[in-house]
């Protein structure tokens, strides 16, 4: 009973389609050919269309890669800069850091120096 009730709703259902193709066939506006004619004609716009707005996106993109491209120079630059002046400065640390070394030794080498004069004095003092 029910394979029944789906073999005339399928039967309707096909009847319906073919009422309707005769319906939109008696009642179109213009013949076949020029039908087919306006399909293929909206079909060969529509590729047009797509083929320039695939191209100003093609260059929109290349703008954006374009400026992409120079911020990053940019930023690269930037850095560069910072480097460079960090290193001056850390050169500028070492180089004072040496001479305070340099300083502080030549400081300790003369105190040194002055103990020893002044061991040899007082022991010189004392064996007299």
């Amino acid at each position: 009973m029910a394979d029944d009730s789906r073999a005339q709703g399928l039967a309707w259902f096909l009847a319906g389609l073919g009422v309707g193709a005769l319906v939109g066939i008696l009642y179109a506006p213009k013949s076949g050919r020029e039908t087919r004619e306006d399909i293929a004609q909206g079909a060969r716009e529509g590729s047009d269309y797509l083929r320039a707005k695939g191209r100003e996106a093609a260059v929109r993109v290349g703008d954006l890669v374009d400026r992409g491209k120079d911020q990053v120079g940019d930023y690269v630059d930037r850095g560069r800069e910072v480097f460079d002046r960090g290193r001056a400065q850390w050169e500028e640390f070492v180089e004072r850091g040496k001479s305070l070394v340099g300083d502080q030794s030549s400081r300790i080498g003369a105190a040194v120096d002055a103990g020893r004069e002044a061991y040899k004095s007082a022991t010189a003092d004392g064996a007299e």
